[in-house]
This record gives structure tokens, C-alpha cells and sequence, in this order.
């Protein structure tokens, strides 16, 4: 589009590299190529003509081409010896592709934090595909989740086996419910008080242009500055994990629904009883060598030891984290929301045909 002899870029996307700089790439397509590319930011990047080729190369591309696609060419396309800090070229082509999905970023919406009371397991099953999906609705603006549990728990993810990773005598020797949720993934150990558990309800433009594993970075990034304020040194772990140099802190799962959700949510060590959860779950030693857990170690507690801070008070820190970064305003679960929760437990997640989908 021209106006007065300027042309206005009507495609706009932004990328924050996890750890790294914004990406901003300006764009327009013309007869299925781009036209007029514009990357911008706060990166660096040595020599200064680098960006000029980048623009360059992205000149005439297949406006069709995925991110890693377009990262590609234009990695080819560098200078020699270009230097890029803060800037990758794969995120490059993520914010082009995030431009011509008409993305939109965390400050573009209005969230809204829950954190109510315990729920039993099964409910806060149901709550998260009840939530992901009034918001993929537009009925509910985009949402953070804190859970707070009423009973210990196993989750298993979408498609393990529960024979194959829950000990069912012990579990009901030890009155651990087991639940099955919607996203894949492997199987959490809860007690309350001994985890923290929180999700993303977000419109799928906010991961626009991003595959699953690039979008799992993306939408732990703030977790992971929450993190550094409270002194710990913490990271991303291909695919779903957060790590320090004292082992796993976290591990997440994502689902995008069809009604056009994200789903991201996270269970995060504060003091878990390491024997009961290897009596509990069928995890052998050789799987559990390098998540940090030790055959002598009687707890896994990352946040509580490396913090020295109460569970309630990492909660709340986090929580103002995400409200300085992102804006978050505070919510409950409507009545409407709560009952059609409470026939999703009946009718599936509390039941032995959802449970034992795969047996």
C-alpha cells in the first residue's frame, strides 16, 4: 500500500529471542513474494552492511517459505565473518513469519490471572480445556492460571500408558489420584504445597510464525527472568524442560486447540518427596540420571533450596514478574466456566475410559 509517495509496511511481527534481543520484520507481499522487507531491533550485529543483505536476501522470497526455510537463505546470504549477538538468523525468519501471520504480542492483550483456591485433581483437568477454550472463543481474554492442588496427584500426558507409568497399588496406598490431561508430554508428581503449577490460556496469534519447539522458549521466556530476580541462574532445555546449574527446576506441555487456543502450562519443583514419587511412578534410574535426582537424595526441592524462600512468596514474585512484563489483571472463574468444568469431570476426565485411554 502507498500513501503520499510512502509505503506503509501493512504486514508488522516481533520476535524476542529467548535470552536475546527483539526482532522486528516489516513486510509486504506482492503476488505471493516479499516485498520491501524491513528487519529492525535492539540486536547487533557487525558489519553494519549485514543488515542490508539481510533485507536483500529476503527481497522476492516465497512469502509461502517456513521459518527455518527463510533462516536458512538468509544465513546463506551473510557477509563473511558477520558477527550476530542477541539476533539468530532463524529468528529472522521467525518475525517474517510472525509478520505474515498477523501476529500479536504479549502487551497486545489484556491478562487476566486466576489463582483460586484447591481443586481436586480432575477439576483442574478440566479447567485447563474449559479455559483454552473460551479464550480461543474470544469469551475470555488471554489468562495465567496458578493452580493450587487439594490432593496429591499423578498426571500423566496425553498419550503415555498407564500401566506403564504409575504403580497403581502404590498410588492408592498412598491416596494419589491419577489423571490423564490433554497435552502430551510425561507424567508429573504432585503434592500439595510441594509444587508450583501455572497455565497460559493465549490466542494462537501470540506463537504465530513458530513451530511447537520454538513457541516452548518463547512462552517460558518471562518464567526464566522471574527466575534470575529470585537469584537463580536458570534455562531453557530443548524440548520442555527448565534447568539450572543444580539440575531440573521444570518441565512444560502445550496443546493448541482447534478453536484456536494455546495451552501452555508448567509444574515446577519446590520440595518433592523423591522416594515416594520413584515408588509411585514406574521412571527408571537410567531416565532419571540426568534430570538432577540422585539415588540418595531424599527431596527434590531446586526452587525452596536455591531461593530459601517460602512457596507462597516465590508465587507472588513470579506473578509480579509477569505483571511489570506483560500487564495481568486479577479474575475468577466464572460460574459459567465452573459448571461446564464440573460435566467435562464427569464425562471425561474423571472417568476410567479417559484415564486409561492407553492402557
Amino acid at each position: 500500500m502507498w500513501a503520499r509517495g510512502v509505503h506503509v509496511y501493512v504486514m508488522h511481527g516481533e520476535y524476542k529471542v529467548p535470552g536475546g534481543k527483539l526482532v522486528v520484520a516489516d513486510v509486504d507481499v506482492v503476488d505471493g513474494l516479499l516485498r520491501g522487507p524491513r528487519i529492525s531491533g535492539d540486536f547487533f550485529l557487525e558489519p553494519d552492511g549485514a543488515l542490508e543483505a539481510i533485507d536483500a536476501v529476503l527481497e522476492g522470497l516465497p512469502a509461502k517459505l517456513d521459518a527455518k526455510a527463510i533462516g536458512a537463505r538468509v544465513e546463506a546470504g551473510l557477509p563473511r565473518g558477520t558477527v550476530m549477538l542477541g539476533i539468530t538468523a532463524e529468528a529472522v525468519g521467525i518475525a517474517v513469519r510472525r509478520a505474515l501471520g498477523r501476529a500479536s504480542d504479549w502487551r497486545d492483550h489484556d491478562w487476566r490471572l486466576i489463582h483460586e483456591p484447591p481443586q481436586e485433581p480432575a477439576l483442574h483437568m478440566a479447567l485447563d480445556q474449559v479455559l483454552a477454550e473460551e479464550v480461543g472463543a474470544g469469551r475470555r481474554p488471554p489468562t495465567l492460571r496458578v493452580w493450587e492442588w487439594a490432593s496429591p496427584a499423578v498426571v500423566i500426558g496425553s498419550f503415555q500408558s498407564l500401566r506403564n507409568e504409575v504403580d497403581a497399588g502404590t498410588a492408592e496406598r498412598y491416596g494419589v489420584e491419577v489423571v490423564r490431561r490433554i497435552s502430551g508430554g510425561g507424567a508429573m508428581f504432585i503434592e500439595p504445597g510441594n509444587t508450583i503449577t501455572y497455565s497460559l490460556y493465549a490466542p494462537e496469534t501470540l506463537v504465530a510464525g513458530m513451530s511447537f519447539a520454538e513457541s516452548y522458549a518463547f512462552l517460558d521466556d518471562w518464567v526464566l527472568g522471574a527466575l534470575g530476580e529470585l537469584g537463580i541462574r536458570a534455562w531453557y532445555q530443548p524440548l520442555n524442560d527448565i534447568t539450572s546449574d543444580q539440575g531440573k527446576i521444570a518441565g512444560a506441555a502445550q496443546k493448541r486447540l482447534a478453536a484456536g487456543a494455546v495451552l501452555h502450562h508448567v509444574t515446577m519443583s519446590y520440595d518433592i518427596d523423591a522416594e515416594k514419587m520413584l515408588q509411585v511412578l514406574r521412571i527408571g534410574r537410567e531416565k532419571i540420571s540426568d534430570k538432577g535426582i540422585a539415588s540418595a537424595v531424599k527431596r527434590v526441592d531446586p526452587l525452596r533450596r536455591q531461593t530459601g524462600l517460602p512457596r507462597e512468596e516465590i508465587i507472588d514474585r513470579m506473578i509480579g514478574h509477569f505483571r511489570s512484563r506483560h500487564g495481568l489483571t486479577g479474575d475468577r472463574i466464572t460460574e459459567d466456566e465452573m459448571r461446564l468444568a464440573g460435566k467435562y469431570v464427569i464425562d471425561k476426565f474423571g472417568t476410567p475410559g479417559w484415564t486409561a485411554r492407553v492402557p
